[in-house]
């Protein structure tokens, strides 16, 4: 099989304890007006003060919008710009979650290029570049600062939603594990779990025929030889950091294997992208209404042994990156990972209604580029009883489907 290989990430990525100092010196090149976008809870936060602080003592002028809400209502996205523009910002900096860094891309897109997040939905729909964006994470999850993905809640639809597109990979992303340390272990479980579902479905998404122009047609162009290097490292690094992470949030060398495994998980799907994990909670999370990386998570190992059949040998390298004995033991060692660290084990447990499974496999077989990224198939009927195992939680059933 022909090597094939698609790299999309910030033009510099800075990784490493205390980087958030160097900021400054990055952000004086790229603009003369700052616009930081974060949350009402990071805003009193001595580390807000420092990058202002920071940042204006290399001449930019700067203002603080602290009005970044979980799982990023369109709504807010429009006022945020809309309040911006007075201001006329020439530099957008997101730190935060992956919310803040979300709502930092699409304020940045919105101040570029006008009209409203509705007009961007989708793939390649931003028409060119956007101004300089930084980003600088606070939790390890998302991967948000090196991805070309913003994700919002749309309440019209009563669905999250996508926009997606090269334009809106940050500039430089400035990744400092120290920021994670007071990170409560809930929230690290359950960022952490989202980047290792991230670097597994990047790592077992279908692999399409990589003909000339595949990654101008396609933001994810599936499984490839690059992709797969980051979601490969991420898988190791995540399982080596992330249960210590969740049970001593002072262990500088589990932080920082967690944050640098959920950046390369995000140049992972970033190229590659999601699959049916990922779908399926889109609806999941629209009714339940619990955090994206709990339902991803909860998800994944039912996903996986869907997909069992097809993924062997994949099983087998992450048996070899994990040090488990072989191929057979990845998919229990993970569900048992996730259940230790907190993760809801089924969706019942999750909080979904028995009675509302028939129209989540509905809404997932609808979100065609998701499902159709997933290594085997799964029409309506097969999606139906996939959900049904979820929620039952006997993975054994799927392995006689």
């Amino acid at each position: 099989m022909a090597i094939f290989g698609t790299i999309r990430a910030p033009r510099e990525i800075i990784f490493g304890a205390g980087q958030r100092a160097a900021l400054g010196r990055i952000a004086k090149p790229l603009g003369k007006r700052a616009l930081i976008i974060t949350d009402e809870r990071l805003a009193g936060d001595a580390t807000i003060t420092d990058i202002v602080a920071q940042l204006e003592g290399v001449g930019l002028a700067v203002r603080l919008d602290s009005s970044t809400q979980p799982d990023v209502p369109v709504s807010t996205t429009i006022e945020s710009a809309e309040a911006a523009r007075d201001f006329a910002p020439d530099l957008v900096i997101g730190i935060g979650g992956g919310s803040c860094l979300d709502m930092a891309k699409c304020v940045a897109i919105l101040l570029t290029h006008g009209g409203t997040p509705q007009d961007y939905y989708g793939e390649f729909k931003v028409p060119g570049p956007v101004m300089p964006l930084i980003a600088i994470p606070t939790t390890a999850g998302t991967g948000s600062e090196v991805t070309p993905v913003a994700v919002l809640s749309d309440t019209e639809r009563k669905l999250k939603v996508g926009i997606s597109s090269p334009h809106i990979i940050p500039t430089v992303a400035i990744c400092d594990p120290d920021l994670t340390l007071t990170c409560p272990p809930t929230l690290t479980a359950i960022a952490g779990a989202d980047a290792l579902t991230h670097a597994i479905e990047a790592f077992t998404a279908i692999r399409h025929e990589p003909a000339p122009g595949l990654s101008q047609e396609r933001v994810f162009v599936g499984k490839n030889a690059t992709s797969d290097a980051f979601a490969l490292r991420a898988i190791s690094l995540l399982w080596e950091g992330l249960a210590t992470a969740c049970t001593d949030g002072t262990n500088v060398e589990a932080r920082a294997n967690v944050m640098l495994g959920a950046t390369m998980a995000g140049l992972a799907f970033g190229v590659a992208g999601t699959a049916a994990a990922h779908a399926i909670q889109y609806p999941v999370g629209a009714l339940t209404h619990t955090p994206h990386g709990s339902g991803v998570a909860c998800l994944m190992p039912y996903v996986m042994a869907w997909n069992a059949p097809v993924i062997g040998t994949e099983l087998e390298q992450f048996a070899k990156a994990t040090n488990l004995p072989n191929g057979d033991a990845v998919i229990p060692a993970i569900a048992a990972l996730f259940e230790r660290i907190g993760i809801p084990p089924t969706l019942e447990a999750l909080g979904l209604a028995e009675d509302h499974l028939d129209w989540v496999s509905e809404q997932s077989c609808g979100i065609a580029r998701l499902i159709q990224n997933n290594p085997r198939p799964l029409p309506l009927s097969d999606m139906r009883f996939l959900l049904g195992v979820a929620y039952s939680g006997d993975r054994a059933e799927l392995a006689l489907k």
